[in-house]
């Protein structure tokens, strides 16, 4: 790079449906601007505040680590002094070894999440490394997202939903559960061209978020409830004849079973249950009534829970039950990984692993590490992609498990975090900005490729090659420890696949992304171009592959059982990605928390009080803020905080039970958190 101002094409890389393409403004080597660009047709230059206000910060600013480092004080403290490469690299493997070597290599284990979302990043040298080493594996979809992909999957099978920009042809629009504006914010844009050509909008959110603000109706269900809503929906469906028993006859299995589920709930029921007026379930079943040309937009909020692939599931069959299938506009909008051709085994190399390991749920990390009757012990952690301090449940417990004196953490990452500080070594990541990766992505799809546009900053280097420094420092000799970064993106996709037009995945254009079409070069519209891959080959309400792992073979609900009075939701933060930009200024706290009216005058809050919110498990210094978004009894306070926003120095994760599963797929339970709130007096 020279001393030029230049304009350079990227990709965001954060966990977010949309995967926005980037124009980046580098002076001398330093990014200044981060815009959107037009290269991604689906984002079209638009992208969030807070990529455009925090990355140049995230890359450039104090925080960012530049050099390895090694722990010369306590854990959770920031005392640590700089060595060299080499010195960090030998003592990882000096302890390493000799963990394995009394252990064997299920002592090893990765803690990595998605940080970044880009192919060579999430899996690709790091994978080979911990396959190689016969290391532990992590069951990463618990944490967010194994609910939801399970719940779809269970239907439709590993089939692509349809497209979002697809939803502007609908006439009705279900947004359930899906904060748009904060975390898939160019499906505003959607809604408004549909609301533009007379589509109706229907938001369901325990909160009025902003997109509430702007539908025909807004359904405010107690948290946890939908299966009950969308129960009671479909027996209204079949007591009216609204159900398309046309379609149904030909492309779903399993319809008695479900109905038979469903006529347990009566409307009167879903209004008692989820506490919404029965005048607006009774608008809401007229809008699904009126047309089946209708698209549905679900969020990954309410999986958290413990009828969370329950209500998924429930949710998604209402438009089975309407036959909204067929033509554009009228769908299922999910599981968009399943269009791009990934060669995850190429990448990813299981065939190292000598034999069968143990995997682990990510959410019982802490209680893993404290479990003195594991055989063989974890006794060597590796940190990488993930701010576990600040994103998993039982906040308090993994500090105890990371502050283990016999635990061995290597840390990687591009600044330093709340659980950086319990490493023993810190190697510096580059961020996506300074390396080579493509992108697919979970909530639109089209593939596109990135480029450095600047040089590593300081000593850090790409997860690529800090895994072969690392591989090469422990004597793997295999010829994929070798692999460049091109070569590892010929491993990531399927080159012949036809929609590469016969490029590799390494020269795909930097200025363009390329759109993953169905085999006839169309858009994907199910029961057109596509249809389901569940063994049947219809969509299947009863799925006896869920009763069989989970008792589960059609929705159910479960009541809260839980003597705290309040429940606490946390979705998505405008300020942050999970933890990403949690060090900036604008995340450094006081956090809020929103509070209904009447749960504040019962409990002698103001607005503006110092609160505690607290539990059995922790107890968080928040700031109230009086509100008539949440409905009584709920709170809110957005998620991905450090922990030094709260003078109690934990955050709301610290009041997330970890052993409180969803229904399906040991998810968390993250929005069935039960609390107290209390008025500090005296307190700054």
């Amino acid at each position: 790079m020279n001393a030029t101002t230049q304009s350079l094409p990227s990709v965001c890389p954060l966990d977010c449906p949309d995967t926005c393409s980037l124009e980046v403004t580098v002076d001398d080597g330093r990014i200044t601007r981060v815009r959107g660009s037009a290269a991604n047709p689906y984002t079209a230059s638009v992208i969030c505040k807070k990529v455009a206000r925090y990355y140049p910060d995230f890359v450039h600013g104090e925080r960012r680590l530049t050099r390895p480092l090694l722990r010369v004080g306590a854990r959770g403290s920031d005392a640590f002094r700089a060595v060299s490469w080499e010195q960090a690299l030998d003592v990882i493997h000096e302890r390493v070894t000799a963990a394995v070597e009394r252990h064997g290599g299920e002592t090893v284990m990765p803690l990595n999440y998605a940080g970044p979302h880009g192919r060579l990043a999430v899996g690709s040298m790091a994978s080979r490394f911990f396959h190689r080493l016969g290391a532990t594996e992590i069951d990463r979809g618990p944490l967010c997202g194994a609910v939801r992909s399970t719940a779809y999957t269970s239907l439709f099978g590993s089939v692509q939903g349809m497209p979002p920009e697809q939803a502007a042809q609908a006439e009705l629009i279900a947004v359930w559960g899906n904060n748009v504006t904060v975390s898939n914010l160019h499906f505003a844009r959607v809604l408004k061209s549909a609301r533009a050509r007379g589509a109706k909008v229907v938001v369901v959110d325990p909160r009025r978020v902003r997109v509430a603000e702007q539908c025909h109706l807004h359904v405010q269900p107690l948290p946890g409830t939908d299966v009950v809503l969308a129960l009671a929906l479909a027996a209204e469906f079949e007591r009216r004849g609204a159900i398309d028993r046309a379609f149904a006859e030909r492309h779903v299995a399993g319809l008695d079973a479900y109905l038979d589920a469903a006529r347990r709930y009566s409307l009167d029921d879903a209004a008692r249950i989820c506490r919404v007026p029965r005048a607006t379930i009774d608008a809401l079943v007229e809008l699904y009534c009126a047309t089946s040309h209708i698209a549905l937009s679900i969020g990954n909020g309410m999986e958290r829970g413990r009828n969370g692939g329950s209500s998924l599931r429930a949710i998604m069959a209402l438009s089975v039950l309407r036959g909204a299938f067929g033509r554009e506009g009228a769908g299922v909008i999910a599981k968009h990984g399943t269009s791009f051709p990934y060669t995850d085994d190429a990448l990813e190399r299981p065939d190292l692993a000598s034999g069968a390991r143990r995997r682990v749920n990510i959410v019982d990390t802490g209680r893993v590490l404290l479990d003195e009757s594991l055989a063989p012990p974890v006794t060597a952690l590796f940190i990488y992609n993930h701010n576990p301090v600040c994103t998993h449940p039982d906040q308090n417990r993994l500090r105890r498990a990371l502050s283990r004196e016999d635990l061995f953490v290597v840390g990687i990452d591009v600044v330093m975090t709340d659980s950086m500080a319990y490493a023993d070594v810190i190697l510096p990541a580059a961020s996506h900005f300074e390396c080579d990766d493509v992108y697919g992505a979970y909530g639109q799809s089209w593939l596109q490729r990135a480029a450095p546009v600047i040089p590593p900053v300081g000593e850090s280097q790409p997860n690529t090659e800090i895994f072969r420094r690392l591989a090469a420092r422990f004597g793997f000799d295999e010829p994929c420890f070798a692999d460049d970064d091109a070569a590892l993106m010929r491993a990531a996709l399927d080159a012949s696949d036809p929609r590469l037009s016969g490029l590799s995945p390494d020269k795909l254009p930097l200025d363009a992304a390329l759109a993953m079409n169905a085999g006839d070069g169309r858009r994907p519209v199910l029961f057109d171009n596509l249809f389901p891959k569940t063994a049947s080959g219809r969509i299947e309400l009863y799925s006896a592959d869920l009763e069989e792992r989970f008792g589960c073979g059609v929705p159910r609900y479960l009541e809260a059982d839980d003597h705290w009075p309040l429940m606490l939701i946390t979705p998505s933060s405008s300020k942050r990605t999970n933890s990403t930009f949690g060090g900036h200024a604008d995340s450094r706290g006081p956090a809020t928390v929103e509070i209904h009216a009447d749960d504040a005058k019962a409990r002698g809050v103001d607005d503006g009080d110092a609160v505690v919110v607290h539990n059995d498990l922790g107890r968080v210094a928040l700031r109230a803020v009086i509100s008539d978004r949440v409905p009584r009894g709920v709170l809110y306070s957005p998620k991905g905080n450090w922990l030094g926003t709260s003078r109690t120095g934990q955050t709301v994760n610290a009041l997330v039970d970890a052993d409180r599963k969803a229904d399906i797929m040991g998810g968390a339970c993250y929005n069935d958190t039960f609390v107290e709130l209390t008025r500090e007096r005296g307190a700054a």
